[in-house]
């Protein structure tokens, strides 16, 4: 899967035009009422919270951040979201750096610190996007200050998978946009890999929460918090 970047993001510059229109400034209904709700009660951001924003996006969630207090720093390993981002947020460019920077590259990512670690971290919907998380998860560990948190939603990997795969790491196209030009790399793993990922790294899990759609036994997504305990 590691050798699939390079395709995935020539997918993600096909689909930013449209992604951006879709999106536009305030989101759809997915992330507005599925998505965020738990993410942004697990982030629970305070005044002068520094936070590190994973994937994006044309930064809807970033001005959100701001808005309520935040200072950000966000990346996104497509150029052309990077360049939605800074026009449609330009009222908090004070308040938030707009990067184009690779998930998969650890050096790439060191890149982002500041002077100050994060106190916060979080990710929407994009762990299931990434070809190789490890260097994420390793970056964001080093980049936190202890009992810094990082909050993350994603497919839910036992109810989102191809058909007859679970337990085995593996590619898939889809289309999360209805309409968008291309489909898009889905990198599936199982729950136990992602959480051991965090885990080895030196996380600690929290906070858990499970979201369905039309399906009430059926969740589709799932959020998570992360800690970074002092040593």
């Amino acid at each position: 899967m590691k050798n699939t970047n390079e395709e995935s993001l020539q997918a993600w510059e096909a689909n930013a035009d449209y992604w951006d229109s879709k999106m536009g400034d305030n989101s759809n209904y997915f992330h507005c009422h599925l998505v965020r709700p738990n993410t942004e009660k697990f982030l629970d951001i305070k005044y002068g919270d520094f936070v590190l924003d994973i994937a994006c996006g044309n930064g809807n969630f970033s001005q959100r951040l701001a808005k309520n207090g935040a200072i950000v720093v966000a990346f996104d390993y497509s150029t052309k979201l990077i360049e939605h981002a800074k026009k449609r947020r330009s009222d908090v460019l004070d308040k938030v750096v707009f990067c184009v920077c690779d998930a998969t590259d650890y050096n790439q990512l060191l890149k982002l610190k500041r002077e100050a670690p994060f106190n916060k971290a979080v990710s929407n919907m994009a762990i299931m996007d990434i070809s190789d998380i490890e260097p994420l998860f390793k970056a964001v560990y080093d980049m936190l200050s202890d009992d810094g948190i990082f909050v993350f939603s994603t497919h839910h990997p036992c109810f989102t998978h191809p058909e007859g795969k679970y337990l085995t790491p593996c590619l898939h196209k889809g289309e999360a946009l209805r309409g968008q030009p291309l489909l898009q790399n889905y990198y599936h793993r199982s729950l136990q890999e992602i959480l051991n990922l965090a885990f080895n790294r030196g996380f600690v899990l929290d906070k858990f929460f499970e979201v369905a759609d039309d399906d009430a036994e059926m969740p589709i997504l799932m959020t998570v918090r992360l800690i970074k305990l002092q040593k």
